[in-house]
């Protein structure tokens, strides 16, 4: 169930200050031990340790991958890259490292977790709306 609340935007922007938005609010957050816990309650061998121990070395091992500029699929989840966005130069010449303003860790879904497969999946429950300044939510709507 994804959950998502209503605001209203007070953005200086024009067009949209004072429009209505939804925007997802997520749950709590899943630590890697808690996933490993989670994997290990579905009829595994392995345990919850062996599980964590496996995640961790993965990690790790896509990070050492991204860094040596190639890019990670795993199949039903995403594909691992990494980009960077840079300032504009006016020749060849004065386009340098020196004009990356920032790196960004991408992650584009894909088979089972595309969002073409999620979004026939998904069901939403509004909550209710919430202060944005603050991202403080008040009680649930409904259910």
């Amino acid at each position: 169930m994804i959950r998502y609340v209503k605001y209203q935007s007070n953005s200086a922007l024009e067009g949209v200050n004072g429009k209505w938005y939804l925007r997802v609010k997520n749950g709590e957050q899943i630590s890697l031990s808690d996933l490993a816990a989670h994997m290990a309650s579905h009829n595994t061998p392995y345990s919850k340790g062996a599980i964590t121990g496996i995640l961790t070395d993965m990690v790790n091992c896509i990070k050492e991958i991204l860094l040596d500029g190639k890019t990670v699929k795993l199949a039903d989840l995403a594909i691992f890259s990494i980009g960077i966005h840079s300032k504009g130069a006016n020749t060849a010449e004065e386009a340098t490292v020196q004009n990356i303003r920032s790196i960004s860790f991408n992650a584009r879904s894909t088979g089972e977790l595309s969002v073409q497969k999620l979004s026939g999946e998904i069901k939403f429950k509004e909550l209710d709306t919430y202060n944005v300044e603050s991202d403080t939510q008040t009680n649930e709507n409904g259910d």
